[in-house]
């Protein structure tokens, strides 16, 4: 048996911009990039396009939105995600929820609402549409309606 603590994939701070234990932040986080919350965190967190994680020593009062959160320490707050919400056994959660899927593992405490909508679909830029073909039409001097039209000896009607 290792000696080693097991840390899940999804909430590695290493591949994330973080938050350490010691550090507290009051305002606002926007970011473009995965964010892990060690420690304290007042106001609002916003990654839309990534995921939000609250570490187990994380200390959030504050709004989250982003793609995907997972909680394994507290928040107190309104969590809204485009994709997943997930939160794990010790975590507490004080809020309520607006997301597209939703896990709530055994031990966990959450108190607040649960608003399940219809995931987004991925939108992708829209093709260019073809150009409408029409059937081509014979060309002859006689429907060109060109003045001086060239007859087929060569010489002017």
């Amino acid at each position: 048996m290792s000696s080693t603590p097991f840390r899940s994939p999804e909430s590695d701070p290493r591949s994330a911009a973080s938050v350490g234990k010691s550090v507290k932040i009051v305002g606002q986080i926007f970011t473009k990039e995965d964010l892990y919350v060690d420690g304290d965190v007042e106001g609002t967190i916003e990654s839309l396009e990534n995921k939000v994680t609250v570490g187990p020593n994380g200390r959030v009062q504050a709004s989250i939105r982003a793609r995907e959160v997972i909680i394994l320490g507290q928040v107190q707050g309104n969590v809204e995600t485009s994709d997943k919400v997930d939160i794990r056994k010790d975590a507490k959660l004080v809020g309520d929820i607006t997301t597209s899927r939703i896990s709530i593992e055994d031990g966990a405490l959450f108190k607040g609402s649960i608003d399940i909508k219809k995931a987004e679909p991925k939108v992708a830029a829209p093709a260019p549409s073809p150009a409408v073909a029409r059937p081509a039409e014979p060309y002859t001097a006689a429907a060109s309606g060109a003045a001086g039209a060239v007859t087929a000896a060569g010489g002017k009607r």
